[in-house]
């Protein structure tokens, strides 16, 4: 649907609505006796910010996946250096998570 033929059905269906320009973002269109939303909050979409339980019991999961590389066929030990670095860099992760969430007013 082009953008003309859009804008006309919003005029014909909608007598009510009109187009408002917002900064930053897309036109808006909105009721007559409305003004857009400035700012959509995350936790008003049901996004948080973490993953909760379910999140830590995959980090471990992709850890213990990680360390698994140490067993193979290779001769060459520079790759087991980078594999040890990352799986330290990933429970260095969880530890400091954990201390957040014990730490933390309402933990999850």
């Amino acid at each position: 649907m082009s953008e003309q033929t859009h804008r006309e059905r919003i005029s014909v269906d909608h007598p009510g609505t009109g187009r408002v320009n917002q900064p930053g973002r897309e036109e808006a269109v909105v009721r007559a006796d409305s003004h857009p939303v400035e700012h959509e909050r995350p936790e008003e979409w049901g996004w948080h910010g973490e993953t909760g339980r379910w999140g830590r019991i995959g980090a471990v999961i992709a850890i213990l996946f990680m360390l698994s590389y140490l067993i193979g066929n290779h001769e060459g030990r520079i790759e087991d250096l980078w594999v040890l670095g990352i799986a330290g860099t990933m429970i260095l992760i969880m530890i400091v998570d954990w201390r957040r969430r014990r730490n933390a007013w309402r933990a999850k």
